[in-house]
């Protein structure tokens, strides 16, 4: 796994080993980040659920201002931190190594909504539902913050109706999807 482009292009980045994280394919990274590209300048990315690190450090890459990275895991953690050292991305970046909706509680205290969040849930587990009810009534998502899950093919959004939230773009691959969800009153439609 590399960065796909920018100010670290081409640098490889670690990943833990077994399977407790599910790196996203490069292929895949591209094809998101060709979408996110013209939102991402000076922008302030979320990444939750984040694994290695690979999705904020590639928004930081390619001109982010601000990425925040939430892990619980002290493996995958630590490979965030030196996956930001080795990439010179580390002090445009703070990692949070909690579970996600403690993190959340405690970045809703210390910043102002988030351009783009992007998670990446274990599969199965329903913690996208519970992330999304909590964002439907943060400081953190706002009418012009941009929500992407990756999710599997099975996962359904059917009851995202029963939230201030819509569907507004689906990017389907063989094996998992990417939702890009906004506020109902905002900008992505």
């Amino acid at each position: 796994m590399r960065v796909i482009a920018g100010k670290a292009r081409r640098l490889p980045l670690k990943t833990i080993e077994g399977l407790e994280t599910r790196p996203t394919t490069d292929r895949i990274k591209e094809t998101l980040f060709n979408i996110l590209a013209p939102y991402l300048a000076d922008c302030r990315f979320l990444d939750l659920f984040a694994g290695s690190g690979a999705i904020g450090i590639e928004a930081l890459s390619r001109s982010a201002a601000f990425a925040c990275f939430v892990e619980q895991m002290p493996k995958a953690a630590d490979c965030i931190e030196q996956n930001l050292a080795f990439t010179h991305l580390e002090k445009n970046a703070q990692v949070y190594r909690k579970d996600v909706l403690s993190a959340l509680r405690l970045l809703e205290r210390e910043h102002k909504p988030f351009d783009i969040i992007f998670m990446d849930p274990p599969y199965g587990k329903l913690l996208e539902r519970r992330v999304l009810e909590y964002l439907s009534d943060s400081c953190l998502a706002d009418e012009n913050t941009m929500i992407v899950v990756e999710a599997s093919l099975e996962t359904s959004f059917d009851d995202l109706g029963t939230l201030p939230f819509h569907i507004y773009k689906e990017k389907i691959y063989k094996t998992n999807k990417h939702v890009f969800i906004a506020r109902d009153a905002g900008t992505y439609r």
